[in-house]
Order: structure tokens, then C-alpha cells, then sequence
């Protein structure tokens, strides 16, 4: 059974994308932009601080980045 997706907000998010090798790529407003070389995959994330990410953006970004659940929460 798969884990339940974490309430966490984009900074962090972030922090833990940046472990997996991503690395900013530019911001424009509250959009942070990320890129991984490896696999040239690029994600944005909303920093809107102290606002919880909905958990369909949650998953549609993990998805994007090829991060599964289970991953991000050993990663936090």
C-alpha cells in the first residue's frame, strides 16, 4: 500500500527535490523553476509561504520529477 502524500509547503518540497539532484533554474514571481541534468526534467513549485501545497499539485509535481511518496517522506 502506498503512503499517504505529506502536508508539507513548496520550500520544502524544494529542500527535498534538491536532494534528489534538481537545482534552481530561475524564479519568476512565486514560481520556482527546477532542473534536473541528469534527466532533463523540469518542474516549477509555488512558493507562497505558509500555504500547504494541494495534494493533486503534490502528486502532479512528484510525478513530473519522477519522485515517488515514499521517496519524498525519506527525504524530508
Amino acid at each position: 500500500m502506498s503512503e499517504r502524500l505529506p502536508r508539507i509547503e513548496g520550500k520544502d518540497l524544494v529542500r527535498a527535490l534538491k536532494k534528489t539532484g534538481f537545482a534552481e533554474l530561475r524564479q519568476r514571481g512565486s514560481h520556482l523553476h527546477l532542473y534536473r541534468e541528469a534527466d532533463r526534467r523540469r518542474v516549477t513549485v509555488p512558493m507562497h509561504a505558509g500555504r500547504i501545497l494541494p495534494p493533486g499539485m503534490l502528486s502532479g509535481i512528484l510525478r513530473d520529477a519522477g519522485v515517488t511518496v515514499e521517496e519524498l517522506v525519506r527525504l524530508l
